[in-house]
């Protein structure tokens, strides 16, 4: 794992030390990878919103299926697991 040091204004900093009183999380570090992982998250869901769109909007197809769907979303899955930590 690397280190990235990042500076906050002093109410954010209180406020991610007050999640990990909390005991919500274990450290600054864990709520940090939360936030990011939830980040990842929703771009995957645009991501994958983006390409249906697209799709739909191609004519390659009359109807879209729930297979197909599957599919789609098993590519974007396989794309946003690199980089991922267990």
């Amino acid at each position: 794992m690397t280190t990235l040091n990042i500076s906050l204004p002093d109410p954010m900093k209180a406020f991610i030390e007050a999640q990990v009183q909390s005991g919500a999380y274990a450290s600054a570090s864990d709520y940090v990878r939360a936030l990011v992982r939830e980040a990842q998250k929703r771009q995957a869901q645009e991501d994958l919103e983006t390409q249906l769109l697209t799709a739909l909007d191609s004519n390659d197809f009359a109807e879209m299926t729930p297979d197909m769907f599957e599919r789609i979303r098993e590519r974007i899955r396989r794309r946003h697991q690199v980089g991922k930590t267990p």
